[in-house]
């Protein structure tokens, strides 16, 4: 097994403001309290210290993940982290993700290993404190066909059923049909019965959320990996206030806001708020909560509150309120001694909105850590691509500018005109010279016919590459090939292909990889050749 680093900035999946970030730029500081950088977390543990209640907050959360655990398997290390929780120098690292169907793209794997390789580092680093991995579940949100589906190599198993509701309380039925079709895709391949069988244990589980648990804890069990299920009325107790203040002051409505007024232009905004950031949630379904004439609505049903009745409803069912992307975040970090959140691009981009309404909050802002990106390549990839002259950086360029780099590459003549053009442009200074010393108005001229020939310079060349790649074309359609395995549909392989396509001919070995290979601290893109 060996790996490659190449600089996110070098690659063009990555947006600019996740590049500025990386880069710890003037442009972006504002938006985050510390970098992600080993010694900085020594703040970050003083400052997570000091949370209000925290020491209360961590109690009933070891009770309810313990209760959550009461059923799992084989959980000894995970059920010595929970313990550890309740102790003043035990803090955690998360990340998050939603239900999706037998884990669905290769990244989920990325951000639970970075999220674990990260407390090994940390715990090396301030060995006197405890760090325990956490996977957030993102059991309420509501989107199932985002969910629903996962790829094995060119094929696309979908879950098809009706939805309402937060996904993770939904039944498991139908999924054996799913399991059959993996069964058949598997075919005969070294791990295949290993597969399958993870695939049934897992999701003969009550509902999706204890079924993803499942899968999740039997991959990473030895990791001591704690997976909180949110949507949880003894958890969400401890948010109450914060419910509370949200329905009255809609105050994350007004701070994010404030910060998108300074939003720079350059920067996509992720997300925006709404004026109350919470949902209203039940067996039915997830509805958005409006508030008019000093009444509060259902989006989508004929449902009423009063400001009293609201208020009510959350003291006795805080389960039925449920938190959007914008005060998710705020959850999460209300709940849990956490010092660092790690997710995608995407993730982190609204995230850094955030800062100042954590502040209003007086809740600490963790550190924000993009997680591990990677590309699994086999050996008989990279044997194509040598006889090719390619290398696995040049396919991250886009298909004509790959086609481009290649012809110049393979050609047998010279397609760059650029000494040429520069000769040109040399003997055609000399002109301008010659026209201002003999009549200045011949200066339009000359420039006109300079642009001309750089033009039929230019157009001479577009002609011969187009010719070259006429030649050459079945060369372009064999490096096609590999690109697209590499990256279906012109992304990149962790967004598309699952685990299973590897791990069917590889086992744990590939979950060992994995962990090798992917330094969450190393802000640089991962190809690992297997």
């Amino acid at each position: 097994m060996i790996s490659s680093k190449i600089p996110y900035q070098e690659l063009r999946y990555f947006s600019k403001i996740i590049k500025a970030y990386l880069e710890d730029s003037n442009e972006v500081k504002g938006l985050y309290h510390r970098y992600p950088r080993l010694e900085n977390f020594g703040d970050q543990i003083a400052e997570k210290s000091q949370q209000h209640d925290l020491q209360n907050t961590r109690q009933v959360l070891v009770e309810a993940l313990g209760k959550q655990y009461q059923k799992v398997d084989d959980a000894a290390a995970t059920l010595q982290n929970i313990h550890l929780l309740k102790d003043d120098k035990t803090f955690t690292v998360v990340t998050g993700h939603q239900l999706n169907l037998f884990t669905g793209p290769l990244y989920f794997l990325y951000k639970i290993i970075s999220t674990i390789n990260l407390c090994k580092a940390l715990k090396t680093e301030y060995p006197e404190y405890n760090f325990v991995p956490v996977y957030w579940m993102a059991t309420e949100d509501h989107d199932f066909d985002e969910i629903k589906f996962f790829n094995f190599g060119d094929r696309k198993l979908v879950y098809e059923r009706e939805s309402a509701g937060a996904v993770g309380r939904l039944d498991t039925d139908g999924l054996e049909n799913i399991n059959e079709q993996l069964q058949i895709l598997l075919g005969a391949s070294r791990f295949s019965e290993e597969l399958s069988n993870l695939f049934s244990q897992s999701y003969t589980a009550d509902n999706l959320a204890i079924a993803t648990r499942n899968l999740a804890h039997e991959l990473f069990k030895q990791d001591g990996l704690v997976i909180i299920d949110a949507d949880d009325s003894q958890i969400k107790n401890l948010a109450i206030p914060y419910f509370k203040e949200e329905l009255i002051d809609q105050s994350s409505f007004e701070t994010v806001n404030e910060t998108l007024k300074n939003w720079n232009e350059d920067f996509k905004v992720q997300v925006n708020p709404r004026e109350i950031n919470l949902f209203y949630l039940n067996d039915d379904g997830r509805y958005r909560i409006v508030k008019k004439d000093g009444k509060f609505f259902l989006d989508g049903i004929d449902k009423t509150f009063s400001e009293d009745e609201i208020l009510n409803e959350l003291e006795e069912h805080p389960e039925r309120f449920s938190p959007n992307v914008i005060m998710r975040p705020l959850y999460q970090e209300i709940i849990l001694p956490n010092l660092c959140y790690i997710g995608g691009g995407g993730e982190i981009a609204y995230w850094l909105e955030l800062k100042n309404y954590f502040e209003g909050q007086d809740i600490p802002f963790p550190i924000l850590l993009l997680r591990n990106s990677a590309l699994l390549v086999n050996t008989k990839q990279l044997e194509k691509l040598e006889s090719l002259k390619v290398e696995v950086a040049d396919l991250f360029k886009k298909d004509h500018e790959l086609n481009e780099q290649i012809i110049r590459q393979v050609s047998e003549i010279e397609i760059d005109f650029e000494q040429q053009k520069k000769f040109l442009k040399k003997q055609f200074k000399e002109l301008y010279a010659v026209a201002q010393d003999t009549d200045p108005s011949f200066l339009g001229a000359v420039g006109a016919q300079e642009r001309k020939q750089i033009k039929g310079l230019e157009h001479l060349e577009k002609r011969l590459l187009k010719a070259q790649k006429r030649k050459w074309n079945d060369h372009l359609e064999r490096v096609a090939v590999i690109k697209n395995e590499l990256f279906p549909n012109d992304s990149l392989q962790e967004r598309q292909a699952n685990f299973s396509y590897f791990y069917k001919d590889m086992g744990p070995e590939l979950i060992d990889i994995l962990k090798k290979s992917l330094d969450p601290l190393d802000p640089r893109f991962t190809v690992i050749e297997l």
